[in-house]
Parts: structure tokens; C-alpha cells; sequence
């Protein structure tokens, strides 16, 4: 099961800031950076098994998440320091990495910790996905150095970043999932779209230390949803599907932010209109930014989101519970894992904010509430409460 401590390192990547040496018009932080990044990572891949050969995807997840791990552990490096060190001491970088993660990765099933230690360590595991990883972050690197770069253009030196970014980007020119992003203006307005949910603040009504995005939140609720996937033992598909379900679930808060629960269920039958006005804003807004073969998958992921599913002849089936279903050939994925981790990582938010002393009402009765309605709620072999309880 997951260690608080593990849980802690997750959210530490929402404190620490990028950009923090030049003028910026909002703080970016790493959480929102690694978001962006596993979102491009995936339209690349898809592009390449278009194009090309098969990816691996439990690798090109799994890397993200280690790599994640890896900048936590570094913390805000600047660019060139990271990339200096890491030409000439990679290895011993990476060995401290995995010392410092041990603890924590160990208790985690499935081998975890042994497969965060061969994606670090040997240059030859999984070197497409690395690849495609890395160009994904140079891509996200350049969207946000697309806001600061207006702000900087008088400070020395800033052409030189822009042209080493353009120059980092320029050697990936051989993915086709580059190629189509740097080109094609609709794929990149998808890139783009994504990338603004950083630009929404969670609980915008109340004040918090470190303030989260939705596009961060994403990226948490995917983490916990992929480490519970295994936690649960479940197929390859069933963790690609529970982890993109997750890091996409709150996609169509682009078109209608984010609406508070209270006002949501204020009034009867306001979920409805507001779940009838995503789909719609879905069709004509989002799903035209990306190639007609993906809309199945995509809408599979973000409509009816925290309902277990499976597809069966060619249709779209609620069920009970994914795990009776965990084969291939019925695609299932666990909606209520998505919404079970949406709400741990709520309750964890409220929890954090209030552990730095921030006795904000509406902090207290929501994470009271969250508690008391989702703690003990079992689902297979997982242990919902001993992790509401670390907070």
C-alpha cells in the first residue's frame, strides 16, 4: 500500500516552482509540468503506433511516473545544472534516487520499486519510451517558455533559451508524434487546450498552501489510480486504462470549470444539464482537435468517468465492478477507482492546507465531509480508510 511518505512526495512537486529566475505571470510548478508532459506523451505515442511500431505503454506510463519521482527527489534543479550533472554522473544520481525511494517503493506490489531501479539504471530498458518521455518534456518545456518568454525578452540571455529549446525539440524530428504537434495547428490547439487547466486553481473559493491546478490534480488522481491498479492486481489494459482515465477525467473543466459540489447538487436534475453540456461541449470542442480513431478512446475515458465499464459487442456497459471483468477483450475500466482517488486526493489537499495552519471553514467541514463519506468504502482488496487515515 502506498506509505504517507510516498503520498507526501507526490504533492511536494505542487511547491516546487520552475521559471523562479525570470518574470513570470503565474507561478509554474512542477506538478502542472509533469501533468502537461504525460498528456503530450500520450498523443505522441499515439502517433507512433500509428505510424510506426507498438509502444510499450505500461513502460511509457510507469517511466513518467518514475521519472516523476526522480525530479520530486531533485527537486528545482535549473535545466542545465540537471542535464551537466546528469552527463556526467547519471548513474550514481539515479543510485541515490532509488536509495532515497526505497522505503517507499518497496512495499508497493507488483515489483514496482525493482522496475523504477531498471528504467533508471540501464540505458537499454525501455529506450523508446524514454524517448518519447523526453520529447514530451521538451514540448511541454516549450509551451510554458511560450508565457514567459514576452515577460523576459529584455533579460540577457533568453534567446539563448529559446534556441536551446527550439534545438531540444528539433532532435525528435523523427517521431511522427512531434512532427504532427509542431505542424498541425488542430493537434497542437489540443496540446494547448490541456495545458490551460493549469490556469485553474482547485478549491477556488478557499485559500491553500501549496495552491493545486486541476491540471496537477490530474496527474495525482492518475498516480493513485495506477499504484492501486496494481495494488489490485489488475491486467495491463485495465491499469492503461484506470491510469489515462484518471489523468483525463476533469478534461471537460477546459469548457465549464470547475463547478463546486454544493452548487452542483443544490438543485435537482443541475448534474444532468451540466453532464449534457460537457458531452456536447466534447463533441464540437475537443474532440475535433484529434484524429477521428482516438474520439472512441478518448470519450470511453472522460464520459460517465466514475462508473466502472466495459465494452461489449462494440458497446459501451456499466457494471458493478471492473476486476469481474478483467480481460482484455472486454476493455473494462474502474470509474470508481478514478472517483475514489479524485476524492482521497481532495481530502489530502484540504489535509495539507490545514496542516500549515490555514483554519479556513470550508477547508475543515469539506475534508470532514470527504472523510465521512468516503473512507470506508471498500473496493476489492484496498484499504481506502488506512489512507484517508494518514491525514
Amino acid at each position: 500500500m502506498i506509505t504517507k511518505d510516498l503520498i507526501l512526495k507526490i504533492f511536494s512537486a505542487a511547491k516546487i516552482l520552475r521559471w523562479n529566475d525570470h518574470i513570470r505571470p503565474l507561478d509554474f510548478c512542477e506538478l502542472d509540468k509533469q501533468a502537461h508532459k504525460m498528456i503530450i506523451a500520450y498523443i505522441v505515442a499515439k502517433f507512433e503506433e500509428e505510424d510506426s511500431e507498438a509502444v510499450d505503454w505500461i513502460k511509457l506510463i510507469e517511466g513518467g511516473i518514475f521519472e516523476f519521482f526522480q525530479r520530486i527527489m531533485l527537486t528545482d534543479l535549473k535545466p542545465e545544472v540537471f542535464r551537466e550533472i546528469m552527463s556526467k554522473k547519471e548513474k550514481e544520481l539515479n543510485k541515490w534516487v532509488i536509495e532515497k525511494l526505497n522505503n517507499d517503493l518497496s512495499v508497493l506490489k507488483g515489483d514496482f520499486g525493482r522496475r523504477c531501479s531498471k528504467y533508471l539504471l540501464e540505458m537499454d530498458y525501455a529506450t523508446r519510451e524514454k524517448r518519447i518521455l523526453r520529447a514530451a518534456h521538451c514540448l511541454s518545456t516549450k509551451w510554458e517558455f511560450g508565457i514567459v518568454y514576452p515577460w523576459n525578452s529584455m533579460i540577457y540571455g533568453i534567446e539563448n533559451t529559446k534556441n536551446e529549446i527550439e534545438e531540444s525539440i528539433a532532435a525528435f524530428d523523427d517521431l511522427e508524434g512531434i512532427k504532427k504537434l509542431v505542424i498541425n495547428k488542430k493537434y497542437y490547439g489540443f496540446l494547448d487546450l490541456c495545458g490551460q487547466l493549469r490556469f485553474q486553481q482547485r478549491w477556488a473559493q478557499a485559500f491553500r498552501i501549496p495552491k493545486t491546478t486541476v491540471l496537477g490534480h490530474m496527474l495525482t488522481v492518475a498516480i493513485f489510480a495506477y499504484i492501486l491498479s496494481i495494488e489490485m492486481n489488475a491486467s495491463e489494459q485495465r491499469k492503461y486504462n484506470n491510469f489515462y482515465s484518471s489523468l483525463f477525467h476533469d478534461l471537460p473543466e477546459i469548457l465549464t470549470k470547475d463547478i463546486i459540489k454544493p452548487v452542483k447538487s443544490s438543485i435537482a436534475g443541475f448534474e444532468d444539464i451540466i453532464k449534457d453540456y460537457e458531452k456536447k461541449q466534447i463533441n464540437e470542442r475537443i474532440l475535433p482537435l484529434i484524429p477521428k480513431g482516438w474520439h472512441k478512446e478518448m470519450q470511453y475515458f472522460i464520459e460517465d468517468e466514475f462508473s466502472d465499464k466495459i465494452i461489449e459487442n462494440g458497446n459501451v456497459e456499466r457494471v458493478d465492478n471492473a476486476a469481474d471483468y478483467d480481460d482484455n477483450k472486454y476493455n473494462a475500466v474502474d470509474g470508481s477507482l478514478t472517483e475514489m482517488c479524485d476524492k482521497l486526493c481532495a481530502y489530502i489537499e484540504a489535509s495539507i492546507a490545514l496542516e500549515y495552519g490555514i483554519k479556513s471553514s470550508i477547508l475543515i467541514d469539506a475534508k470532514q465531509a470527504l472523510y465521512d463519506k468516503y473512507a470506508n468504502i471498500k473496493k476489492n482488496n484496498l484499504d481506502f480508510k488506512r489512507l484517508f487515515d494518514y491525514f
